[in-house]
């Protein structure tokens, strides 16, 4: 009897500690269950939060491009402003340059005879190839007779003569017409306009500068006083 009530009584602790037991596992489920609707949730709220971040972004980033748009439309205005204009009758630098008579002592320019039709010889006293070109050029002078429309001009672009000398020169050989030494500048940029061979008095370098200032280059070697007035007529005939 007494053996009885003892397995009893285990039976009935037994079953207590099972009921006691099985409270706890249903909180279990409950909890997995919450966890797995929350994740859902969390995740949803990431992609909400990633959306709106996308919304508040997008404006600024239109933004940055409209900016940007326009910064490279004003730098390319900013160019195009900057650039400068080509102008083909723009006149060289030396046009502007004071130069000196050699034989009146005033001054003058060649800018000064736009308008004109001006025959340019660059020479040195010492070149005999100079002298006989310029016995040509009075030969032309007077197969042209008087014109207030024609100039005709040796520049000197020796470094080691001068004005007094020039005008010892044009005197003593009766060259009546305008002469000029050249200042350093003007030699070098005539010779970085139209070559170096312009520098070098016995090949006889010539050019005609037209009504409008441009200028056209003669072909090198002593020219006679026709073909000089051939290579002027087209000029001489030609108004502004």
């Amino acid at each position: 009897m007494k053996t009885r009530n003892i397995i009893f009584s285990l039976f009935l602790l037994l079953a207590i500690v099972v009921t006691a037991c099985n409270p706890q596992a249903a909180p279990t489920e409950e909890m997995t269950e919450i966890e797995m609707v929350s994740e859902p949730m969390a995740d949803s709220n990431t992609a909400m939060t990633e959306n709106k971040a996308d919304e508040i972004m997008s404006p600024t980033e239109e933004a940055v491009a409209d900016h940007s748009g326009d910064a490279l439309m004003t730098d390319s205005e900013d160019d195009m402003m900057d650039e400068p204009k080509d102008d083909p009758m723009m006149a060289p630098d030396w046009f502007s340059a004071q130069l000196t008579n050699a034989r009146t002592g005033e001054t003058f320019t060649i800018a000064g005879f736009k308008g004109k039709v001006v025959l340019v010889e660059t020479m040195a006293i010492w070149c005999s190839n100079c002298f006989k070109q310029q016995g040509q050029v009075q030969s032309l002078h007077n197969l042209l007779g008087e014109r207030d429309d024609f100039v005709s001009l040796g520049v000197d672009i020796d470094p080691n003569e001068n004005a007094a000398a020039l005008q010892t020169y044009t005197d003593k050989n009766n060259f009546d017409w305008l002469y000029t030494v050249a200042p350093s500048d003007v030699s070098r940029e005539i010779g970085q306009l139209y070559g170096d061979q312009f520098l070098n008095p016995p090949s006889t370098p010539m050019f005609i500068i037209d009504r409008q200032g441009q200028v056209h280059p003669l072909p090198f070697g002593i020219k006679s006083a026709e073909s000089l007035l051939e290579s002027l007529q087209p000029f001489l005939d030609a108004g502004m």
